[in-house]
């Protein structure tokens, strides 16, 4: 575990425009400085950046934070990992505790094993044979680390060799325990190994492919403390730069797709663990907004995966489309077969993402039944309504062209949405820069704090009652309190304003609860009364100037 004291000096080193503009063009703005969001696309610049505040902040999406906060959003660090990068990259000493060690162990473990496996696949000429009848280079065996695991009992020996506890093999899935005999064995034996990495190069497990009749051609290492397949991607870490600068993700279906793809130029491509492209995907594949081609097979799983794939990024907004590899053809084959041309033929004109799954609905139905086309239509209707409203429209014409139908007939319901956007856009406009300068006042100065507190409660608050919620909290680091940290336009009150200001809301609240009790019918005549006494004597006080401690209206 890294040592507070070390973060507190590596933090103090950082310059958030600095570190921000190592990964994005920003421009200066006033006292800030602007960019395009790097978290969500957009056209007009959101994303601004206060080097007063060492903050960030998108009022488009809303994400914010300091230096470290951005580098784990970008790079998919954890926050370890980014403390780790930045210190590197500053020059910065860390110190550890205790618990580094363990950490450590399980890096030089994996790098061990990875090793091992490494050296034995120049030891079997069966194991080499494949890779390079598969048509794999020896420069994309060394790029990728592709080893080979020998028989269960030579793996154990290595291990037992290296001082690796049994409890920490099984940890990282490297072990398994037969379930009759009891004895431990290799997780990986007699396979081709493909060290699968962390976006930021860490090793974390293995996918292994078999060369003998095994029935499972492929494994994965099994889910553990650090490692979970539905939330990684093969070779990213080996495209994200190629990614980055062209703006597209190529995701394919295996291991042999990404070596051989990246073989012949396409440096973009990633690869599910051998399952579905999942939600936990999601923010690997958006960083930095790239068009995503999903390259998959044509036979109907590759199909219905391309579908399930598709419908989930449509869903989300994200740009790109479909090819899919028919008559039991790969990328992999194609690169072999030297097809280069063909394939970026294939990749310059995917399918649309959106037409795809239309067309895949559409296709699953029988169009001369008319009852068939009823559902197709519904079919289609549904994943309509999972589109944004613009979308919607214009893809109608498109649902009824292929259904042979009148437009008219394709109807979507657009008002969950338009109420959705009816409401943010509410909670955007309705501003009360007098609340807001109060809170970036104590935002700016969390010891009047509790100075606030015997003043105001949280009633006071009419239009950010919610931000002065998670002021109260002391949650400084939310997107939303960050958000009116870093703005320009909402000033920070001197202690002659800050009392002013106080008084202000004061009067504004008891003027309020005068006039609620006095509408008040159920409160009795001599109690009502007393209520009425008492408030106007606070409005009096606030009026000569006094500042008297804030009261409810249940509580007065």
């Amino acid at each position: 575990m890294i040592e507070q004291e070390s973060i507190e000096a590596l933090k103090a080193r950082l310059d958030i425009v600095d570190v921000v503009g190592s990964y994005i063009e920003l421009k200066k703005a006033g006292a800030n400085f602007k960019a395009n969001c790097p978290f969500h696309g957009e056209n007009t610049p959101s994303f601004v950046v206060s080097p007063a505040k060492q903050i960030y902040k998108c009022f488009g999406c809303g994400v914010g934070g300091d230096s470290i906060k951005f580098v784990m959003e970008y790079e998919k660090l954890s926050y370890p990992e980014a403390i780790e990068k930045l210190a590197s990259q500053y020059n910065v000493e860390l110190r550890y505790s205790e618990k580094r060690k363990e950490f450590s162990r399980e890096k030089k473990i994996l790098e061990e094993l990875n090793l091992f496996f490494r050296k034995n696949l120049d030891k079997n000429p069966t194991a080499k044979a494949y890779l390079h009848a598969r048509g794999i280079y020896e420069s994309s065996i060394e790029k990728f680390e592709i080893g080979y695991a020998p028989e269960s009992f030579r793996t154990l020996e290595f291990m037992r060799a290296q001082k690796v506890s049994f409890t920490d093999a099984k940890a990282f899935g490297l072990v398994g325990v037969g379930g009759d005999s009891g004895r431990p064995y290799a997780f990986f034996r007699e396979r081709i190994t493909f060290p699968i990495f962390t976006p930021a190069g860490k090793i974390v497990g293995f996918g292994g492919r078999t060369i003998t009749d095994h029935p499972a051609k492929y494994i994965n290492s099994p889910d553990s403390a650090i490692f979970d397949k539905s939330r990684l991607l093969y070779g990213y870490h080996k495209a994200k730069t190629t990614i980055m600068q062209k703006g597209e993700i190529i995701v394919s279906e295996g291991y042999l797709d990404v070596v051989m793809l990246h073989q012949a130029g396409f440096t973009n491509t990633v690869a599910t663990l051998g399952t579905a492209l999942t939600e936990h995907h999601i923010p690997i594949i958006r960083r930095g907004d790239p068009k995503v081609i999903l390259a998959y097979d044509g036979d109907k799983a590759g199909r219905n995966a391309a579908f399930k794939a598709a419908s989930m990024l449509s869903a989300k907004g994200v740009a790109g489309g479909v090819v899919l590899f028919e008559e039991g053809v790969d990328p992999a084959d194609m690169v072999k077969a030297h097809q280069e041309e063909a394939l970026k033929a294939l990749f310059r004109k995917p399918t649309p993402l959106i037409e795809f799954c239309i067309e895949e609905i559409v296709r699953s139905y029988d169009l001369h039944d008319p009852l068939q086309k009823e559902e197709a239509l519904k079919s289609a209707t549904e994943y309509l309504k999972t589109l944004t409203p613009v979308l919607q429209e214009e893809y109608k014409s498109y649902v009824a062209a292929l259904l042979g139908i009148n437009e008219r007939l394709v109807g979507v319901q657009h008002e969950r949405f338009v109420d959705q956007e009816e409401q943010q856009g509410g909670r955007r406009r309705r501003e009360d820069i007098a609340e807001l300068s109060m809170i970036k006042t104590i935002l700016s100065n969390p010891a009047i704090l509790d100075r606030i507190f015997d003043i105001v409660g949280a009633e006071v608050f009419r239009v950010h009652a919610y931000e002065f919620s998670l002021v109260a909290q002391e949650q400084f680091d939310h997107p939303d309190l960050l958000g009116i940290a870093i703005r320009d336009d909402i000033k920070e009150l001197d202690e002659a304003a800050l009392k002013k200001q106080l008084r202000l809301f004061l009067l504004k609240h008891y003027n309020e609860s005068l006039r609620q009790v006095g509408r008040n019918r159920s409160i009795d005549i001599e109690k009502k009364n007393f209520l009425l006494r008492k408030i106007k004597e606070n409005i009096q006080k606030l009026k000569r100037g006094e500042l008297v401690a804030y009261e409810s209206f249940g509580t007065i």
